[in-house]
């Protein structure tokens, strides 16, 4: 839920200092504040995930109970960044990760080298890598920073962009190892303002989260480890106190939710950050974290006051933009008080899917697209119009990603069966079942009420990875094990099970009451009971296959073919299928 109230910390602050790996000035305007303290603002965002176009979502108008405000789109991001900086002329810019992956077609049709020049059209300093930005593997990633046209992927790089030039602005990854023990990027970074007597040094370290190597295409990240985030950055902070820095801001691709009530202290605040939080050295002063899509700003040491950091996200897709002020003072190197806010960044009015126009509101800041980074979004919107629009077929009504009790849901459903389908013949597998990853279904398909067409751009926002479909032959005894992974993966906990969606003619049940190894039970394939001894041909996508998702015993399975990508399987179904009704989701019955 949003949380944009302003949170003003008066704190005592240690010295503070920093090392660093790459290091930049600010311009020298002078930003002194008050009794000679200097004022420096660090505008924040996460999770842009490669949208460009306005991502068609509203965001609830603080001050207005019930009202909604367009939200997104790259060219009013950008505008927003640019107008933070110029009124505040301290400034750093920094991003919390999955910049790009699991893009939309516009961006990642072209391997999402549009996302790296938008955001340097932003002007920013430093991206912490999250966990979609190995989605191609490291070597594509590394490419994303460097530039060139080297292939390592299916697609063909810099197909417009020749050559393509990288990012501008450094790539931070402090728990991320290469077999050297060499970080794969900077571990960290600082940006000094001013001079003389007047000047101070802000450190930042990033971080992804640990389970990366668990929820991206394990050959993408072989032979990296990944460290524990706290561990990381508590090392880290006496080198950076060695440099000089007034500050510490953590930017970490990991996070947590709250339930939206109008406390700064978010006593809702839950998720994988407040382990992480609570094992912080208390000497960090900002935490600007993302992963779990969801808006906050809390102060920390009001729940804990040993550990008084300033927690922001700013959601999701570009919807939101932190600005984060820091009062410094320049003598004492100290943080004498801190701030943020969360600022809507307006876009375009659209008709939601209720048939409901969303209009911006004069209530908030309207910024006006910037015409740098609208010229690179057309470019590449044009570039992939013909593609994205192309019609594929017919639904009676929208089909939704969100899980019923069971785990299920309508569109995790309907792909299982389109990749059970794709996989039925003799020549790809004669597959029997088909389980599909939820993590894998990024998008909603929306049509008007009362049914209509979708485009390949929708299915492509469904399915953006470009997996392959495979076949592997698991016994019913295996088949048993692989279900009772589904309760042992990290942040797979009994009360937020996270199921694979089953094609039809399979069924189970499971009872989380039961012990961890013996809760699935009554497993059928069109009626008849799976059998310990049998043989079954599963088709899943090669993510699963490698063992994503902690899913080791996908790789036990013996291989029987490799198919075709999971979007065009998806996309031969609606055609021969449609008008496509929702598919039931009575597939599995939870009974604890």
């Amino acid at each position: 839920m949003l949380q944009t109230g302003r949170i003003l910390l008066a704190l005592s602050a240690c010295f503070m200092a920093g090392s660093a790996l790459a290091e930049k000035t600010g311009n020298a305007i002078a930003a002194v504040k008050g009794e000679g303290n200097v004022e420096v603002k660090i505008i924040a965002f996460n999770d842009l995930h490669g949208h460009l176009e306005a991502p068609r979502l509203s965001i609830p108008a603080p001050n207005s109970a019930g009202s909604h405000v367009p939200a997104g789109g790259a060219a009013y991001l950008g505008s927003a960044i640019k107008s933070l900086k110029q009124a505040h002329p301290y400034h750093a810019v920094v991003s919390a990760g999955d910049m790009i992956g699991a893009s939309p077609l516009v961006s990642a049709l072209f391997l999402d080298e549009p996302t790296i020049e938008a955001v340097n059209a932003f002007g920013i300093d430093f991206n912490a890598v999250g966990n979609h930005e190995f989605d191609k593997g490291y070597a594509e990633l590394l490419r994303m920073q460097n530039g060139g046209c080297a292939k390592f992927t299916a697609r063909e790089p810099c197909a417009l962009s020749k050559p393509f030039t990288g990012a501008n602005f450094g790539f931070l990854a402090a728990n991320t190892y290469q077999s050297d023990g060499k970080t794969l990027f900077p571990a960290t970074g600082i940006k000094s303002f001013g001079s003389g007597k007047q000047q101070v040094k802000i450190g930042f370290i990033g971080l992804t989260l640990k389970n990366t190597p668990h929820i991206v295409t394990p050959a993408g990240v072989a032979g990296l480890i990944f460290a524990d985030e706290a561990r990381t950055a508590n090392a880290l902070v006496p080198e950076l106190k060695a440099q000089g820095v007034a500050a510490i801001v953590l930017v970490i691709h990991e996070g947590g939710k709250t339930d939206g009530t109008p406390d700064d202290s978010c006593p809702s605040l839950s998720g994988a950050i407040v382990p992480i939080l609570e094992r912080l050295d208390p000497g960090i002063d900002v935490v600007v974290s993302g992963h779990t899509h969801r808006a906050y700003i809390c102060d920390y040491g009001k729940r804990n006051p040993g550990k008084p950091f300033l927690l922001t996200s700013a959601g999701q897709y570009g919807t939101l933009v932190t600005d984060i002020k820091l009062m410094i003072d320049p003598r004492t190197h100290k943080v004498v008080s801190k701030s943020a806010n969360n600022v809507i960044v307006q876009g375009d009015a659209f008709i939601n899917h209720a048939g409901i126009m969303v209009q911006p509101s004069a209530d908030y800041p309207r910024f006006v697209k910037d015409s740098e980074v609208d010229a690179i979004v057309s470019r590449y919107a044009d570039a992939s119009a013909s593609l994205s629009k192309r019609i594929v077929g017919k639904l009676t009504t929208s089909l939704s990603r969100r899980q019923v009790a069971s785990g299920e849901s309508q569109l995790g459903n309907l792909i299982a069966d389109a990749q059970l389908a794709a996989t039925q013949s003799a020549e790809h597998g004669r597959a029997q079942i088909a389980l599909m990853n939820p993590g894998g279904v990024r998008a909603d398909l929306h049509v008007p009420y009362g049914g209509g067409e979708i485009s390949y751009g929708q299915i492509f926002s469904v399915q953006p990875f470009g997996n392959n479909l495979v076949v592997k032959s698991f016994s019913g005894a295996q088949l048993r094990r692989l279900l009772e992974q589904q309760f042992k993966r990290h942040a797979n906990t009994n009360d937020n099970p996270r199921v694979l969606f089953p094609s039809a003619g399979f069924s189970y049940t499971y009872n989380l009451q039961k012990p961890a190894g013996s809760r699935v039970s009554a497993m059928r394939l069109h009626g008849a009971p799976i059998i310990a001894g049998e043989i079954y041909r599963v088709t899943i996508n090669n993510y699963l296959a490698n063992g994503g998702d902690r899913f080791s015993l996908f790789n036990q399975g013996g291989q029987i073919s490799g198919g075709e990508l999971d979007i065009d399987a998806l996309e031969t179904y609606l055609r021969h299928y449609s008008p496509i009704k929702p598919p039931a989701t009575n597939r599995i019955k939870r009974i604890d």
